[in-house]
């Protein structure tokens, strides 16, 4: 008896055909990559080790922890440590001057290395766009010691060349001592992330900028743009995937204000305004020996940085960008 139905093709053809629909087996693929996967390794582990691994600890923000006692002779104290934070009188301070810098970044310090990357595009002249650029990446590699000696330098009451400068100018009444003021903290810290941040931002931007199509600028003038109107229709719309996806990636931050520079810059007269929250996990953890209230601050800093990644993600594919993920 005929019947229609056709004898099972091969094997070979069938992983011809998944290799031409772009499904490739798993163990083809580990055979075929396998030195690029070997290339993973050390990346991965390392993250395993240093990253994944550690995670463990965040329980003792669950503890009344004790050295002596360990992770599994320490008493479980539930969400005290929590409680403690967000009831006591640090909180709110912490919390204020943790926005407040993260609000003047967010303003002045993200979008500086997306103008200078559009004021550097401009340049016609390649000599001077790389002398440019090499000079705005130099301070990107030092230590952020090394800037707030050099603030110190600066606008020290004593001797500091620009406090000497507005004395000579503006007499001995404009005496003021920039390191010590509470109202001239965050300035200060403002202008050292400009400095230092500001050259090392704009390779990614100069990145993006280098991919957009020169037809669509030769369109655009053709169709009698200048130069702002070829800025604001081709060039800005061209880069907003990369600037969606920094400011994404910067919204994980808002509560990370940088331990060591804020260190640095606090003295015993500026300190309620620079108190943040990383300052304050060094203060609780290891001046005064409460590892596990320590902890319970960092993890709060943490689960809020995630929900802060995940937000902004779905808020951008809300508004019809592409989001992170």
């Amino acid at each position: 008896m005929a019947t229609d139905l056709a004898p099972p093709p091969p094997k070979a053809a069938t992983e011809t055909k998944k290799r031409k629909a772009g499904k490739v087996p798993l163990r083809a693929a580990l055979r075929r990559y396998r030195w690029l996967y070997l290339m993973l390794v050390p990346g991965v582990a390392y993250f395993v080790l240093f990253k994944y691994l550690p995670m463990y600890g965040v329980t003792i923000a669950f503890q009344d922890f004790l050295p002596f006692l360990g992770y599994s002779g320490s008493p479980w104290v539930g969400f005290k440590h929590f409680e403690d934070l967000f009831s006591g009188p640090d909180f709110g301070r912490l919390m204020f001057n943790t926005l407040f810098l993260a609000l003047l970044h967010v303003v002045i310090v993200f979008p500086a290395p997306i103008i200078v990357a559009l004021m550097l595009n401009e340049l016609r002249v390649s000599l001077v766009k790389r002398s440019v650029q090499s000079l705005i990446y130099i301070p990107h590699f030092l230590s952020w010691t090394i800037v707030a000696s050099l603030t110190y330098l600066l606008f020290a009451a004593d001797f500091g060349v620009i406090s000497g400068w507005i004395r000579d100018v503006l007499g001995d009444t404009a005496r003021v001592d920039y390191m010590a003021q509470e109202e001239w903290f965050r300035p200060l810290i403002i202008l050292q992330q400009l400095w230092k941040q500001t050259g090392w931002g704009t390779i990614i931007y100069l990145a993006a900028l280098a991919g957009v199509d020169p037809n669509l600028y030769e369109a655009a003038r053709m169709d009698g743009a200048g130069r702002f109107r070829q800025l604001w229709h081709v060039t800005l719309p061209a880069i907003r995937p990369t600037v969606v996806v920094m400011a994404i990636l910067a919204s994980g931050n808002l509560l990370d204000s940088g331990f060591e520079q804020i260190w640095l810059m606090t003295t015993s007269l500026n300190r309620s305004v620079a108190d943040v929250f990383d300052t304050y996990v060094y203060y609780a953890g290891i001046t005064q020996g409460a590892i596990s209230y320590s902890t319970a601050v960092g993890l709060f800093k943490g689960v809020a940085g995630v929900i802060l990644i995940f937000g902004s993600n779905w808020l951008a594919k809300r508004l019809g960008q592409r989001g992170l993920f």
